[in-house]
């Protein structure tokens, strides 16, 4: 699958999802005029424009940029003020915050750090809701908390807990955050697997490696992507061209120019013939045909037609889509319910 807008959009729908329960009132960003604002699920807006740049809410704010990165909160109020070069998304009641350095990409909507890290120099730390350090800036990079865990950078990576303390010393190339009790790590050019506790429970021996989801992970071999389970051992075969992440019972994968959708057996359930497909959320998948991107349910039945440029996996029933370099946000019969702006 494409590390590109879609995925990127994929991935903070996602990080957004698992936060939302959190948030007294569902907000999405939005971009007008060149300034960033908010709309609820009605598509009214609920905080104007006026940032120069948005995240979505998590926990309760989201991080906004007025020159330099802070946080609002669902009523439009600043509540942590601007003073980072970096701010990503609350996650266990903390938030990972760069000082120095720069604020890397702006045009970049979201950045699932650890594997894409911003660089630039600057160190990170952890804040509370109030803005209050938890943990000063030490760190090269730091991803979010998962697991009472967040991934820190001290040359190599390694994992802390909500006080700071090295859990896993830093010995890694890469790490991911944990998901499923296990996260994955690069060490000596192959991937593997970590717990808690820093033993390799899957020693690194995968040219790549995704987080787990519903109990089997993607791996690739030999140029070719399978799944294994928490023990390492092979579910499905490697035999294909890319892979992405079970929800569901159901994982996009791709045999020669064709995606479909397989089950947990490694069987097609949706026979390959989308260009390019994303995961499910909320009971429906972004599919691309013939350069279009719509939606399609769980037995494969197109539910909105393919017509927009591109289009991200729905959050609190909502989903981003893209047509004539605008951005709008549609519901799942595929109505507007933000029409589309720049």
């Amino acid at each position: 699958m494409k590390k590109s807008w879609l995925y990127l959009w994929f991935t903070l729908a996602t990080f957004s999802a698992l936060s939302a329960g959190m948030a007294a009132t569902i907000l999405f960003p939005i971009v007008v005029n060149g300034r960033w604002g908010f709309v609820n699920g009605a598509g009214e807006t609920v905080i104007n424009p006026q940032f120069d740049r948005a995240e979505v809410f998590a926990e309760g704010l989201a991080p906004v940029r007025l020159g330099h990165w802070g946080y609002v909160d669902a009523a439009g109020k600043l509540a942590i003020n601007p003073q980072f070069d970096k701010a990503d998304g609350f996650s266990e009641g903390l938030a990972a915050v760069k000082l120095g350095g720069g604020g890397g990409n702006p045009f970049v909507p979201f950045d699932p750090r650890p594997f894409s890290p911003f660089g630039g120099g600057g160190r990170y730390g952890f804040i509370n809701s109030e803005g209050k350090y938890i943990i000063n800036p030490q760190f090269d990079d730091a991803g979010n908390f998962s697991d009472g865990l967040a991934a820190v950078k001290m040359g190599k990576w390694g994992f802390v807990d909500k006080t700071g303390k090295i859990v896993i010393n830093p010995q890694f190339d890469e790490a991911n955050a944990f998901s499923e009790g296990l996260a994955v790590i690069k060490l000596s050019g192959r991937f593997g697997y970590t717990d808690k506790n820093g033993q390799l429970v899957i020693n690194p021996q995968f040219e790549r490696a995704q987080a787990f989801s519903e109990g089997l992970a993607g791996i690739r071999m030999g140029g070719r992507w399978g799944f294994v389970d928490k023990t390492g051992k092979t579910s499905i075969n490697a035999q294909f061209d890319e892979v992405g992440p079970f929800v569901k019972g159901l994982a996009p994968a791709r045999q020669s120019k064709r995606w479909g959708y397989i089950n947990p057996a490694g069987n097609f359930i949706i026979n390959p013939q989308f260009d390019d497909a994303a995961a499910f959320s909320e009971g429906l998948a972004a599919v691309r045909q013939s350069g279009r991107w719509g939606y399609v349910d769980a037995s494969g039945k197109i539910m909105i037609n393919p017509q927009f440029d591109e289009a991200a996996g729905f959050t609190n029933h909502l989903a981003r889509v893209k047509t004539g370099g605008r951005f709008g946000y549609i519901n799942p019969d595929g109505k507007y319910i933000y029409n589309p702006t720049n």
